[in-house]
């Protein structure tokens, strides 16, 4: 059991007071108030994306112990609560990704589908190019992806293309982002129950 230390809880008091996110069925809320609380960023709660029945698939699947793979390592250190499966650092990505003239996130998913079975979960904080790859994979069967990727080249892009792709999803549009956020967004819903 997650113990809430009182400054957390505070935080959150003082977030609630701050923004109305009644649009969202309870598990977008509790992803959105995570990921604001992560970011001290309000804008989320209107560029959020989060598909209730999406969230709850997600949900089940973490449940299920289903793997957990992430774009970077700095996610990947965020989400605390679970084991993860991360690949940009493994010397397969890199050749990969030298012999492709891809990155080493793009490559590091490209491993991740070759390895990881049907109804994982997939988290991207960083790495536009890596939610493409996950995209462009037509085997990549998701229980739900976190696309939530950061910066001015691909990243707004990247989510709109997982917005249309009728994969499960939380994302946001525009370019904010990264690996806080992401390892928040995922964290809401391994947290779920306990807050």
């Amino acid at each position: 059991m997650r113990r809430v230390h009182p400054i957390e809880a505070e935080s959150y008091r003082i977030l609630r007071g701050l923004v109305d996110l009644s649009r969202f069925g309870p598990l977008g809320q509790a992803v959105a108030e995570r990921v604001i609380h992560a970011s001290a960023d309000l804008e989320y709660a209107g560029s959020l994306a989060v598909d209730e029945a999406a969230a709850e698939k997600g949900l089940e699947a973490l449940r299920r112990n289903a793997p957990v793979v992430t774009d970077v390592g700095m996610v990947a250190a965020g989400i605390t609560a679970r084991e993860t499966r991360c690949y940009v650092s493994d010397a397969r990505a890199r050749e990969l990704s030298e012999e492709l003239n891809i990155t080493c996130s793009a490559a590091g998913f490209r491993l991740a589908a070759r390895e990881v079975e049907t109804g994982a979960v997939w988290v991207v904080g960083n790495a536009p190019t890596a939610l493409f790859e996950l995209l462009d994979l037509p085997d990549v069967k998701p229980a739900l992806v976190v696309g939530l990727p950061v910066g001015f080249v691909g990243a707004a892009e990247s989510k709109e293309k997982l917005l249309q792709s009728g994969l499960p999803a939380i994302t946001n549009r525009g370019p904010k982002g990264g690996s806080a956020v992401a390892a928040a967004a995922l964290n809401a819903l391994i947290y779920y129950e306990e807050d």
